[in-house]
């Protein structure tokens, strides 16, 4: 049977709150058994460059990474917000590390190719080094990875941050049990979105495309759900959807998500 293994994705609205990264960084410690983080930082990243001088380009809400961007976002990201999460959890007893995909060949990656949209220097996912991240984490160390990865050759790519843990959860699969966690700001996929209360506990296949074909899962969770519904498609054994509540082992309140 295979060791159990939980990748955690956080996004943006924790990481630029400092009480509410506290307390995530708090779950995250204490969440039982061998883990990966994931983060985000848009933001901050946004702000600095703002800071700088230089215009962030933004287009149905993603960003576009232009020449001069990769080193406001290696700086944020793989910096900044990385190295600020990585002392945290050594604070709380987490023996961490911060990685983008470029260190140890985590996370290979090409620049998108120009379609409707360029997108400038944003990577699409090859592979992950599954067995390079499971040597660090044999040797007792908790991987957090900032979304960025690298194209073999010398570039790094800005990638978004769902793509990778997801693909992470995929690529760690052939060594362990992934159960993948997205932490975001509602407790879960909602019947009603004005009423955090109205949370779909359990969604497989059959469900999700009943909650489609109703509009209930529309807007911003499609994607979102998307990605779920692409991780568990390809070895990962479960999917859970809330805020960072759901890492509490006493809290109920969230989606979990299986084929």
């Amino acid at each position: 049977m295979k060791e159990k293994l939980s990748v955690v994705k956080i996004g943006g609205n924790v990481i630029e709150n400092k009480t509410e990264l506290e307390k995530f960084i708090k779950l995250f410690a204490n969440l039982e058994g061998l883990k990966i983080l994931v983060h985000g930082g848009g933001k901050l990243a946004t702000h600095l460059a703002s800071k700088l001088g230089i215009e962030s380009k933004m287009v149905n809400g993603r960003r576009i990474t232009d020449a001069e961007s990769p080193e406001v976002i290696t700086m944020v990201y793989a910096g900044l917000t990385n190295k600020n999460i990585v002392a945290q959890l050594q604070a709380n007893q987490c023996n961490a590390i911060g990685l983008s995909g470029a260190d140890g060949n985590s996370i290979q990656a090409h620049k998108r190719p120009v379609k409707e949209i360029d997108y400038g220097f944003v990577g699409d996912i090859d592979g992950v080094n599954s067995t390079t991240i499971s040597n660090l984490i044999f040797s007792g160390l908790t991987p957090v990875f900032c979304a960025m990865s690298h194209d073999g050759e010398g570039q790094l790519l800005n990638t978004n941050a769902d793509t990778i843990a997801s693909e992470l959860a995929i690529g760690m699969g052939n060594i362990y049990a992934t159960t993948l966690y997205y932490c975001f700001e509602k407790p879960g996929v909602l019947m009603d979105v004005s009423d955090d209360t109205s949370v779909v506990k359990n969604i497989n296949t059959k469900k999700y495309k009943e909650l489609l074909n109703e509009g209930i899962i529309a807007d911003g969770m499609l994607p979102k759900l998307e990605n779920c519904f692409h991780a568990l498609n390809n070895k990962v054994t479960t999917v859970c959807l809330g805020n960072m509540n759901m890492l509490d082992k006493n809290n109920t309140l969230f989606t979990t998500l299986t084929l």
